[in-house]
């Protein structure tokens, strides 16, 4: 089931949830070849999110902490032009839950931004 809004501050858990929610999500997709491309490659970025993030955690150094923190970011921008890219139809349940993952990948692009300049 899709999650609420209210994400937790450890930011390992909150990356590892946006991915299953936006797996949650694929599963209720229409089908159609479009939607099916677009959602292995939404797939495969949501959860670089938060792979990259648990490696930075697990960096050994700060160059190599801030290098997985920029790739959790750039995956986060992929993530957020699939998301924009699939088809919900007129489903207007769909189009909530695509808004709010993509207002998610928003929020996640900051904090990780944040995160990148506070490193420098």
């Amino acid at each position: 089931m899709i999650q609420n809004t209210n994400y937790k501050y450890d930011l390992e858990e909150r990356t590892y949830n946006f991915a299953k929610d936006v797996r949650a999500f694929i599963k209720l997709l229409p089908r159609n070849i479009s939607n099916n491309e677009d959602c292995k490659q939404l797939a495969r970025s949501s959860g670089s999110i938060s792979a990259n993030y648990i490696e930075a955690n697990e960096s050994l150094s700060r160059k190599d902490f801030v290098m997985r923190v920029k790739i959790s970011k750039k995956e986060t921008k992929e993530s957020r032009l699939w998301l924009n890219l699939l088809d919900v139809g007129e489903n207007i349940e769909l189009e909530k839950i695509k808004k709010r993952l993509m207002g998610e990948c928003s929020e996640l692009m900051k904090i990780f931004g944040a995160i990148v300049e506070k490193s420098k």
